[in-house]
This record gives structure tokens, sequence and C-alpha cells, in this order.
């Protein structure tokens, strides 16, 4: 994630803990969790303010969060079951470590080119057979938002590719739009997949 971008989610952190509160992921969350043993260990890489992170942890998962945002961290971290801490996408164990992971709207953060390499990395992250969800925007290329913040785009199409040869299986796809902190309605794809 650039620097731009942290500085931005740095200094607009309560403003996005309020816009995030809603849990609009919630049916992927309950089922997510429902996939899931008991007591798992969930990883929340690009944990935002730690809403997510919460939640699976009062379901009884062992949650770890993650984001590159200090501010961020320091909400999801006061969060009670939240072990939060600063770190970027690729700060991931090289061997199985996490049961689930959950990168809800965070590597889109990441460029283009980036993101097989990521996938790849977060396939070897997980426990034979583990979760992940993704949520990713829907469109084309790559930019700046009117805020500033870095984002890449992708068609469905191409994210189920780079998922395959990752070496995740799709079992779940659900397509949304929704307003973010930048204002914009947006097109967004949300996927669970099996490592």
């Amino acid at each position: 994630m650039s620097d731009a971008t942290i500085a931005i989610y740095d200094a607009r952190a309560q403003e996005y803990a309020r816009l995030s509160a809603a849990l609009q992921e919630l049916p992927e969350m309950e089922a997510f969790a429902a996939l899931l043993p008991a007591g798992a260990r969930i990883l929340d890489l690009g944990c935002g303010p730690g809403h997510h992170a919460a939640w699976f942890a009062a379901q009884g998962f062992a949650v770890e969060a993650l984001d590159a945002s200090v501010a961020m961290v320091a909400l999801a971290a006061a969060r009670p079951g939240v072990s939060a801490r600063q770190a970027g996408f690729t700060d991931l164990p090289a061997s199985p470590a996490y049961h689930g992971i959950w990168a809800n709207f965070s590597l889109l953060h990441l460029p283009r080119a980036a993101l097989a390499g990521q996938l790849r990395r977060m396939k070897h992250a997980l426990y034979p057979s583990g979760l992940l969800h993704l949520g990713m925007k829907l469109g084309a290329g790559e930019g700046r938002d009117r805020l500033g913040r870095f984002y890449s785009y992708w068609r469905e199409e191409e994210l189920e590719a780079l998922l395959l040869e990752a070496g995740f299986t799709i079992t779940a796809r659900r397509h949304a739009e929704g307003r973010g902190l930048a204002g914009a309605r947006d097109r967004y794809l949300l996927v669970r997949a099996h490592g």
C-alpha cells in the first residue's frame, strides 16, 4: 500500500470507522465462520478499524488483525479479543498458520502486478483447505480516487483466473455496490474460496 494511501487512512480513521460499522458483509461473515472449526485462527488482512475482527473474536475465534495504518491498528487493538499490529500485506508466515484469511476491500490497494504473488503468499499461510474471503472493486486499470488513495480495479474473470492460478477453489461469490469514504458508488465482488 502506498504511503499516500496509508496517510489518508491515518487521517480519516474515525470517519472510516463510522462508515464501516454497519457490517455490510455480515452474510459473508456468517457463512465464513460456519465453515471454520471451533476456535479457528483467522487473519483479518487490512483490518481497518477492526469491526470484522471484533465480530469474529466474539464468535470464539482467535483473531489476528494486520493493517498498514497506525490509526486503524489502534482502533482495532482496542476491540475485545483482537490482537492487532501494524504490518503490510506481504508480512505473512511462509508456512500454514491460519484456518481463514479475511481480506475485505484491502488488497485493492495493491498494484495490479502484485496481486498474483500476494494470493500465492496467502495460500501458503493457510492450513490445507483453509478459507479465503476477498472483497474487491470491479472495473479496469488502476489509479487514485478523489481522496488520493491508490486503487486497482478488476474484472471478475481476471480475479477468478488469479485465484485458480494461486491454488484456490471458488465456492461462493456475490456482486453488490456501495458508497465508500470518497463518496463514489462502486460495484464490487465478494468471493469465498478454499485453499
